[in-house]
């Protein structure tokens, strides 16, 4: 049985689609890592701005109370 030369070709462009779906699924964990601890990071920030608000809130009321 002899392939035709569009099938060769037929079937290289199988393989390189292979090739680069493969790449795709590919994940690195140092860059989900990275991700990872920059959003902690983000959160952390978050918290403190919102406990910060929090407090000067009590001090300003606590202010006029005392007014």
């Amino acid at each position: 049985m002899q392939e035709t030369p569009s099938t060769e070709k037929n079937f290289e462009t199988t393989e390189s689609v292979k090739k680069k779906i493969n790449r795709k699924q590919t994940v690195d964990i140092n860059i989900l890592l990275n991700k990872l601890r920059s959003e902690q990071k983000k959160e952390k920030v978050e918290s403190y701005v919102l406990l910060g608000m929090i407090s000067v809130l009590v001090l300003v009321t606590g202010i006029i109370v005392s007014l």
